[in-house]
């Protein structure tokens, strides 16, 4: 359950702390003049406190905790009648005492510091209206009302930032332990599979003819073996969406004639969004090996400024002639209109294609990014 079941404990201790408290009170005949329907109140708080207890453990929703400031609310409108009509002057408290608290430590918990604020409110409100019933002094339920919405802004403020320290401190733990196992399969690739691959290559290079062809591809495997080796792993999913780095599964496509640079912490987009991506680009470095030579050199460039991904994949082959790319649509080639602009249109981007004859082209795709999906975190925290 981790740090936020520790928020929920201690709620849970806190209620039966001031449901003890308001026993007390009620105990020490501390001037209610109908003490049985005081005793009937407290036990309605008493199921309550010990069925929040068992709930909140377990599943935590909206509805139970709407629910719990009914109940709240319920068991303080009965503390006028439990008090009397002279409960005023004499200063009795309501039979709820400081139990009120419990439903704002929860909403503070669970949504934040604006959600415990506004269930502060909602409970002070009532307090005050009914203190105000009796014509009595109201600096005393004031201070409570002001105290009350402190603890939940407060609360709920260390909360989120509780969880989110959690969260960061978890994924540091991950990325440190997939790094160890990464150093501990290098170590062992480097020793075996990585200097096999690198002497076919220096010798079918020496050798030539056919030889020299398997050596080519024997020197790109080794490339694309160090690339992932020395990347990180795709980032994890977090919140129930899974978040790829587009930059680690762009990488991939490091070879002996193709350069990927990305930056150095994470490109996150949605699984779905981020295969669409790296397809789009797989189909632009197909098209520079079919029209440009096995041998072409080719750059894939990746960056994210939080509003948008632009990715440019650019070459040196002989360029595009003008006019070439609506031939070849007519003509039903639909390479790149459906493997690059298609998927890149179904993510509410634009591929852009930039080609000077002799000069090589260039693909630009921009991808808008779309909210994390741990925004709604985010929301209940502002």
């Amino acid at each position: 359950m981790g740090i936020e079941g520790s928020f929920w404990r201690a709620i849970a201790v806190y209620r039966i702390a001031s449901l003890g408290y308001a026993a007390l009170l009620l105990a020490g005949a501390g001037g209610y003049q109908r003490p049985v329907a005081g005793w009937l109140v407290l036990g309605v708080m008493t199921v309550w406190t010990a069925a929040t207890t068992v709930a909140y453990s377990t599943a935590r929703s909206r509805p139970l905790l709407v629910l719990d400031v009914l109940v709240t609310l319920g068991c303080m409108l009965a503390s006028p009648y439990v008090q009397g009509p002279d409960a005023g002057p004499a200063g009795v408290m309501p039979v709820t005492a400081t139990w009120i608290g419990g439903p704002v430590l929860a909403w503070a918990v669970y949504g934040g510091r604006r959600a415990g604020g506004v269930a502060a409110v909602v409970l002070s409100l009532g307090d005050l209206w009914l203190r105000g019933l009796h014509g009595f002094d109201l600096s005393v339920p004031v201070n409570g009302v002001v105290l009350l919405i402190l603890a939940g802004t407060v609360v709920g403020h260390v909360a989120r930032l509780t969880g989110q320290a959690e969260e960061r401190l978890q994924r540091a733990v991950e990325i440190e332990a997939a790094g160890r196992e990464r150093e501990r399969l290098a170590r062992g690739i480097h020793d075996s599979v990585l200097q096999v691959l690198a002497l076919v290559q220096r010798r079918g290079l020496e050798i030539g003819g056919e030889a020299a062809e398997l050596g080519r591809l024997a020197g790109e495997q080794e490339a694309a073996l160090r690339e992932m080796i020395r990347s990180g792993p795709a980032m994890a999913e977090q919140d129930g969406a899974g978040l790829v780095d587009v930059g680690a599964r762009l990488r991939r496509y490091t070879t002996a004639t193709v350069t990927v640079s990305t930056p150095a912490t994470p490109l996150p987009l949605p699984a779905g969004q981020a295969h669409e991506v790296v397809a789009a680009v797989g189909a632009a470095l197909d098209n520079v090996r079919r029209h440009c030579g096995e041998d072409a050199r080719a750059w894939v460039f990746a960056e994210n400024d939080d509003v948008s991904m632009t990715v440019t994949v650019r070459d040196e082959g002989p360029g595009i002639p003008a006019g070439r790319l609506p031939e070849a649509e007519a003509e039903g080639r639909l390479g790149i209109a459906q493997s690059i602009r298609g998927r890149i249109a179904g993510l509410g981007g634009t591929a852009g294609f930039t080609s000077v004859p002799g000069q090589g082209t260039e693909v630009e795709l921009i991808i808008p990014v779309p909210a994390r999906p741990a925004a709604h975190e985010q929301a209940r925290t502002a």
